[in-house]
């Protein structure tokens, strides 16, 4: 491993915009991206995956051996990643550094409290937390109905246990969750003589009431991170996230609170973007991460477009299946930012084939051609997905060691058979020199094919409804045949729409295992029913979040955590 220092010297950054944090990873200051302002850009390259196991299927271990394997062919390329959750390192997927000989240093450090970025993410979530409920205790001038406070406290972990909890108002010891005691404590103020409003003002801020945490990935905040051009949009867009109601329903914004100082002070460091390297000793920027299945699932649009500056190359990810990371890449994170992606590296296993084609999970490992094959529609659906936007697909095979020759080669017959380019990726097992292959494929896309990239719907076109942005996803990408509304979920976007919201991206949070919201639903099955059961509003970060089927905002942990496998 080289010195972060000399990682950062190959992109040409000098030494006083490094901030170093140790002797193998470092920050960039943000202040050299206007030095880079009248360069022209790179070219885009998504990498994304078919519908995964539980097990995730090498997203980031393919985008991280493609880059390798670019360096190795002469190509000036950056990767440029999501930052990895505490929830799935400690869970059941594990950490987010890649694997094997396609892996990002310094591992465990990546993979836990790297920076502090997520920390400071998490506390000034909760921060916003604090304000609101002291805000309440200590008068309420805001008239802040408390059971309509929609913003959530925070924790980068899987814990079930906190999805639901009560807000001790009053801040005294004990259990009170139904306000048994309220009545007590009034008794103990001295309200007499005062007046039926003051009295029942009184009364509702010792009142307890119901909240809940999200796991920090999940929170808006992460969103607005990574959607941000700079530091003053995400304290511009954070300012505009609804977080309560009033009693008679008029939205109450982080900007009634004012602590955009605050919030800047506790962000303002990690606004930055973290800069590591590969095995390899090839630098990689590392910055912000959303999940996919309840959140838009791309690092930080200032890691992106740093990179585009410093690279020839920018090679990134987005979370779990193209259903979900991509499209949301494709739809959201490019609309937004103003990106257009040059080629999509389309990651499918082996592995994840045989689910799909009817294997049990702990039999993935011996051939089975057959199954294979049976589970290729799963692929065929996203590879047809992808192509829709305009953009050239390359179908990588990420090899893993249990893959037999016969099961590739079936593969790649498949795709040759269908028109679809095809290159094996075994970075994973021999380096960048396995990682060839797939570089030469995707260098001679980006030098002879030009992308016309075309998102699946307009962002900010009023013509376009709430539901029709919904159930042109589930149709289109999911391959649904019906979309039905919870009594709640209508009553929701009915109101957003009448507060002028009908025109923002959809941000669909849906079980990442399948292709509909129904994780034991293999292959690609059509016509089926999606069932959104709320509608969530995140004003500040531009879109509407639809909640299907069980997808939970707050993981929970396995029988067997990872955490008790270290």
């Amino acid at each position: 491993m080289k010195n972060i220092l000399d990682i950062t010297k190959c992109l040409g950054i000098p030494d006083e915009y490094v901030i170093p944090y140790g002797w193998d990873k470092a920050k960039i200051d943000l202040k050299y991206k206007e030095k880079l302002k009248d360069k022209k850009d790179g070219k885009l390259v998504l990498v994304t995956a078919i519908t995964p196991t539980k097990a995730g299927e090498g997203k980031t271990t393919t985008t991280i051996g493609l880059h390798d394997g670019l360096r190795r062919i002469g190509v000036n390329s950056l990767a440029v990643l999501r930052e990895p959750s505490l929830g799935p390192v400690f869970g059941v997927k594990g950490g987010a550094v890649g694997a094997l000989k396609s892996t990002i240093v310094p591992s465990d450090d990546i993979n836990l409290h790297f920076t502090g970025d997520f920390h400071a993410l998490t506390s000034t979530i909760n921060l916003i937390a604090a304000i609101i409920e002291n805000h309440i205790y200590q008068g309420n001038e805001l008239n802040i109905n408390p059971d309509r406070i929609v913003w959530t406290r925070a924790l980068d972990m899987n814990d079930r246990s906190i999805r639901s909890i009560t807000v001790n108002a009053n801040g005294s010891a004990g259990d009170d969750p139904d306000n048994r005691n309220l009545d007590i404590e009034l008794q103990k103020l001295d309200l007499k003589g005062k007046d039926e409003a003051t009295i029942e003002k009184t009364r509702i801020r010792k009142t307890n009431h119901k909240s809940e945490f999200v796991i920090t990935v999940a929170s808006e905040l992460m969103a607005i991170f990574c959607i941000a051009n700079d530091e003053e949009e995400f304290l511009d867009r954070t300012e505009k996230i609804i977080v309560a109601y009033t009693f008679d329903e008029k939205p109450i914004t982080v900007k009634d609170l004012n602590i955009r100082g605050a919030i800047k002070k506790l962000m303002h460091t990690a606004m930055n973007p973290n800069i590591v390297q590969t095995l390899e000793e090839n630098p990689v920027l590392v910055h912000g991460g959303p999940f996919a299945n309840i959140a838009h699932g791309c690092n930080s649009v200032i890691a992106t477009k740093l990179g585009l500056k410093l690279a020839d190359v920018v090679v990134t990810e987005a979370g779990f299946g193209a259903d979900l990371g991509a499209e949301k890449f494709l739809d959201i994170k490019c609309q937004r930012a103003g990106l257009k992606p040059d080629a999509i590296v389309l990651v499918a296993t082996v592995r994840a084939l045989k689910l799909h084609g009817g294997v049990k999970f702990d039999d993935l490992n011996k051939e089975n051609v057959e199954a294979m094959k049976a589970g290729i529609c799963n692929l065929k659906k996203h590879a047809e997905n992808m192509a829709r936007y305009g953009v050239p697909v390359i179908i990588t095979a990420n090899r893993f060691p249990s893959d037999t020759d016969a099961e590739i080669a079936e593969l790649k017959k498949w795709c040759i058979e269908n028109g679809y380019r095809f290159a094996l990726n075994e970075g994973a097992i021999k380096g960048s020199e396995g990682a060839v292959e797939l570089a030469t494929a995707v260098k001679k896309v980006l030098d002879t094919v030009v992308a016309s990239f075309t998102p699946l719907y307009p962002i900010g076109e009023k013509s376009w409804s709430i539901k029709d942005k919904i159930g042109y996803i589930c149709d289109e990408i999911y391959g649904a045949g019906n979309v039905v509304y919870t009594d709640l979920a209508n009553e929701q976007i009915k109101k957003y729409t009448d507060m002028g919201y009908s025109d923002l991206a959809v941000c669909m949070a849906k079980t990442p295992n399948s292709l509909t919201d129904d994780a034991k639903v293999l292959g690609a099955p059509t016509g089926f029913t999606v069932t959104v059961r709320e509608v969530r509003l995140s004003a500040g970060a531009g879109f509407i979040v639809p909640l299907t089927g069980a997808v939970m905002t707050m993981p929970g942990l396995p029988k067997e955590p990872l955490a008790c496998k270290m």
